[in-house]
């Protein structure tokens, strides 16, 4: 099913990076470029029509994916960071006073950590000053809801966190703060990684704002998805106004007109959601439910393993799980080596990790500390034979370092 994994002999662990592709969304591509096309929803001719039912038939595939109600809650943007970015613009610049807070994980993925600095910065500019709250983790990966709640304020608006940490690999759903918190606070779900990996419902959730990246999801780079719950619909601006967007001209200015149209101003990425389309329909037929069991036992067979090779360190996540749990994420130190080194020796033995700092705010932003480390990360396409080659080769080169 997956022809790239099909013609190398290397391992692929990066799927907290990027998934490999199917071949239903490889054929999906191939058959856009290689037919006559048009621009969805510009043309009343058969061409634009059909595709822009294409576009609507995925939409409403998008809705019941993630557990939304209603298909116009459904946003298509060019990435995560896209999205984020939307919420930040489209609902912060219009809703945020001088004084509001935001509570935030400094040590997430830098596309939920920069937008709100970046909108910190250009509210200034006007005369409006809002603060930016961070909170703590748990050794377990998981945003600390304890620290979230000494923390939120009369003057707190959004409280934002990853459903699955990209490092980490620890599960937030905040579920703890459910009837604790003033409901007006609204709740941001980064879902880059949770999104394919295993079930997301933000109904469940109850979240406002959520976001997924589908090329890490079988889909292609470009594509992202933005949930915005319908009770903000009325509280956002229009996002990147131009063709297509949802909006009027009046003598008053540009007036919003309806969602979805009001954030997805511009041609469509007509493949890439096409080809979301197709990823969809493959994770659906290989039930979300197996995956994240497959991805659970791997990371519980890879702890195990990683936890016997000496001068091996465990960053915060399912190895201090209170009980056995993962969800495909494993990150961790060696002794005597640097990640980038581990990572090249890895590679030239047919692994193929991530090192570094995985795309976390750098310390003078956050004042956190920086960890440089290897992550592991895997999907349905890997076996527990690989895990097994992989922990040997750890422990070969941690004997050889010591």
């Amino acid at each position: 099913m997956f022809p790239a994994l099909a013609e190398s002999t290397e391992i692929y662990l990066d799927s907290a990076a990027t998934t490999q592709m199917p071949r239903p969304v490889i054929e999906t591509i191939h058959r856009y470029y290689a037919s006559p096309t048009s621009n969805a929803g510009r043309g009343t001719y058969p061409w634009a029509t059909a595709l822009g039912t294409r576009l609507s038939r995925i939409r409403t595939r998008t809705a019941a994916f993630i557990g939304a109600e209603h298909t116009d809650e459904v946003v298509f943007t060019s990435g995560a960071t896209a999205a984020l970015n939307a919420v930040a613009l489209s609902w912060g610049f219009a809703e945020l006073r001088d004084g509001d807070q935001i509570l935030y994980n400094p040590g997430d993925h830098a596309s939920t950590v920069y937008p709100w600095y970046h909108l910190r910065g250009l509210l200034a500019r006007f005369g409006r000053h809002i603060e930016l709250i961070p909170y703590r983790m748990t050794e377990a990966g998981e945003a600390d809801t304890a620290d979230i709640l000494a923390k939120i304020t009369p003057r707190t608006r959004l409280v934002t966190t990853s459903h699955l940490h990209h490092v980490f690999g620890g599960r937030t759903t905040l579920e703890e703060l459910r009837g604790r918190i003033d409901p007006t606070i609204l709740l941001c779900f980064d879902c880059s990684q949770s999104g394919g990996h295993l079930p997301v419902d933000v109904v469940e959730l109850r979240a406002d704002f959520a976001v997924l990246a589908a090329h890490k999801m079988f889909g292609v780079p470009g594509t992202g998805i933005l949930y915005c719950h319908r009770r903000i619909h009325d509280r956002l601006l229009p996002f990147l106004p131009g063709g297509n967007t949802g909006v009027r001209w009046t003598e008053a200015g540009l007036t919003p007109a309806g969602m979805p149209d009001l954030l997805e101003g511009g041609t469509h990425n007509i493949p890439g959601i096409l080809a979301l389309g197709a990823a969809l329909e493959v994770l659906e037929s290989l039930d979300l439910a197996v995956i994240a069991a497959h991805n659970r036992e791997l990371t519980l067979r890879l702890i195990d393993g990683l936890g016997q090779v000496p001068g091996l360190d465990f960053l915060p996540g399912p190895a201090y799980a209170p009980c056995a749990v993962g969800y495909g994420i494993v990150s961790f130190t060696l002794t005597g080596i640097s990640s980038a080194d581990a990572g090249f020796v890895l590679s030239e033995l047919g692994f193929l990790v991530r090192t570094g700092l995985h795309c976390t705010v750098p310390d003078g932003a956050t004042h956190t500390a920086e960890i440089d480390s290897v992550r592991v990360s895997t999907h349905i396409y890997n076996t527990a034979d690989e895990i097994d080659r992989f922990i040997r080769c750890v422990m070969t080169i941690a004997e050889e370092v010591s």
